[in-house]
């Protein structure tokens, strides 16, 4: 019987027919090279056989073979099988089982399905040829570019052409790797979603997160819920964490820290800005810098804080307004910082204020110098001058136009003064104070044993006047510039926030 003589006795089976309107749209055969009516298997059953041409709701279905069961409205196809749906994809596969019915289709072994944005490879693929919703299980990969990613479960709708990835989830391209829970990827936008523990690794960094975004197309990429980054023996934590490849720029939102275990550090602030190229941090909002001693630790404060690396690879942190900073032996405000790692120095600028224990020291700059985690010396230059509160009856003075300040044990021990130097103190006689002693001076050397001037070396013409404490007027009682900043010194590292 010829394809044409069989095609217009079918048509004219009208029980069929009405079956076939119960149950569902009528699967409808346009080619077979050679058909056969296989009544062992009942008189429904076609056998169809070379180059079948098989539609069904708006898909046309290819194969060498098949069996079309004209009752259930169902069909079996085999050998070199494909389901086409215009304009939205191609499945390939070794065996199909089609019920015409619901529209779904089980395609087995070899499973290939093609859009124009990847390939999808499985040996298990249901589809659902009216809803555009596909599901594969046992293991299945998809390969668009350079990127294929594998799971153990995925979900595929084709009407949006999104991709929903489960267990054991991977994505290898060649720049990185990526392993997560649960995966969704559009390969219309090439837009993936990552939700669940999630690591990504490259050959430099690691990144874990819980949930996120990465844009295939444009390398941007955020990440969400317990995110981190590890570089370099750096770690990077925040709220969330996004990454422009191209660029190479990186941001942090809301609690950000930057731990270096190795240079003993720590950043903290509610946004930061990392400029991988040339290894640049700069932080805003409650931006912290944080400096591990063996006994000790240096909190410091700023408006805004950048990090970065000079030539020899020695890390340097500039500060910039309402700068704030804590140490147990000491602490220091002013609006302009720089600390160099390499050389353990402070450099304070723009009205610089320095407390150690009872003396205040302001000047046009300072440098501070530790040392085994301690201060060692301080320079003070230009308008130098030293303060201390002398309980209620007033504040002893040096002042000079440099100043430079040695510490034992973290104690104020020696100052020298070097050009135009004056001083006022109370001196005192078996602990009771006798007057106000004004010394003028080019120069000075003053010996601190605890906590007081006990002896002072003049050089170059000294002048002094002792006033008996009872004939000291107000006006005598400081020097030409003097401010008391007791109020804004940090007492705690909590305190640097304090305006």
């Amino acid at each position: 019987m010829s394809f044409a003589q069989w095609n217009k006795a079918e048509k004219s089976d009208k029980k069929d027919k009405k079956e076939n309107k119960k149950s569902g749209k009528k699967i409808e055969i346009l080619n077979a090279d050679d058909f056969i009516v296989d009544e062992n298997k009942g008189k429904d059953v076609k056998r169809l056989i070379g180059n079948v041409q098989i539609k069904h709701d708006g898909a046309i279905m290819y194969c060498d073979s098949a069996l079309v069961f004209g009752k259930s409205n169902n069909m079996n196809a085999y050998g070199r099988v494909r389901i086409n749906k215009p304009g939205e994809m191609n499945i390939y596969g070794d065996k199909l089982f089609y019920d015409g019915n619901s529209g779904m289709a089980q395609v087995r072994n070899n499973v290939r399905l093609v859009d124009d944005g990847g390939t999808l490879t499985t040996d298990f693929f249901d589809y659902n040829i009216e809803t555009g919703f596909g599901k594969y299980y046992n293991g299945g990969k998809i390969v668009q570019k350079s990127t294929v990613l594998t799971s153990s479960t995925g979900y595929y709708y084709s009407n949006t052409r999104d991709y929903y990835f489960l267990g054991n989830v991977t994505m290898v391209n060649e720049d990185y790797n990526m392993k997560c829970d649960s995966l969704q990827y559009n390969t219309g936008t090439e837009m993936v979603f990552f939700h669940g523990p999630t690591r990504i690794t490259s050959d430099s960094s690691l990144i874990y997160c819980e949930a996120g975004w990465y844009n295939t197309k444009t390398d941007k990429s955020m990440f969400k819920k317990k995110a981190y980054m590890e570089k370099d023996k750096q770690i990077v934590r925040a709220d969330s964490l996004s990454y422009d490849k191209n660029t190479k720029i990186g941001i942090g939102y809301h609690n950000v820290t930057m731990d270096d275990a190795e240079e003993k550090m720590s950043l903290r602030a509610h946004r930061v800005i990392f400029y991988e190229k040339t290894d640049v941090s700069v932080l805003t909002d409650s931006a912290v810098f944080i400096k591990y001693f063996d006994n000790d630790t240096i909190y410091l404060h700023a408006d805004t804080l950048k990090s970065f690396l000079d030539s020899s690879k020695s890390r340097i942190m500039r500060a910039f307004y309402n700068v704030k900073m804590y140490k147990s032996d000491f602490q220091a405000m002013c609006d302009s910082l720089i600390y160099v790692e390499k050389d353990s120095v402070i450099n304070l600028y723009s009205n610089p204020v320095l407390w150690s224990n009872d003396n205040q020291m302001t000047a046009d700059s300072i440098q501070i110098h530790t040392a085994n985690n301690e201060l060692s010396y301080f320079d003070m230059n230009i308008n130098a001058m030293i303060i201390s509160e002398e309980d209620t009856i007033g504040y002893n003075q040096i002042k000079g136009k440099n100043i430079k300040g040695y510490f034992n044990k973290g104690d104020l021990s020696r100052i020298s003064v070097l050009g135009g130097g004056e001083t006022i103190y109370y001196p005192k006689d078996d602990d009771a104070i006798i007057g106000l002693n004004n010394i003028k001076c080019s120069d000075m050397m003053i010996y601190v044993i605890n906590k007081e001037f006990k002896r002072i070396a003049f050089f170059k013409s000294p002048v002094a006047l002792l006033t008996p404490l009872k004939d000291v007027k107000t006006e005598m009682k400081t020097l030409q510039n003097f401010k008391w900043y007791g109020n804004n010194q940090p007492i705690s590292k909590d305190d640097i926030f304090r305006r």
